[in-house]
């Protein structure tokens, strides 16, 4: 009886180390999300406000919402886009998706 005793008796190991050793896997999760997430999103951003900012009028393009048109006006946060014969439409600048180039209309 008196073995297990000692046994419970001992002492439990210390806590020692440094902090940073328990944040370390947090800081490597957060870098990699940053990698996998964050990066690629803001160059994917960058990549729509340059296309969005060389648009001109006769651009062939898609908007998010799966219409579309050509570009007949360029106003400060809008563009006008023809869609049919005497219809045309006001959209905001970010809800244009895509731009067609005149390959990708070949080939359809």
């Amino acid at each position: 009886m008196e073995q297990f005793s000692l046994l419970f008796a001992q002492a439990a190991p210390g806590g020692g180390g440094s902090g940073l050793g328990g944040f370390l896997p947090i800081i490597i999760m957060f870098a990699a999300m940053y990698f996998l997430l964050i990066a690629p999103q803001r160059k994917k951003q960058k990549q729509h406000q340059k296309m969005i900012s060389e648009l001109a009028s006769g651009a062939d393009v898609v908007t998010s919402g799966g219409i579309y048109g050509t570009v007949t006006n360029v106003k400060d946060d809008r563009f006008v886009v023809r869609i049919a014969e005497g219809t045309k439409i006001e959209i905001t600048k970010n809800s244009v998706a895509s731009v067609i180039s005149n390959d990708d209309t070949a080939s359809s």
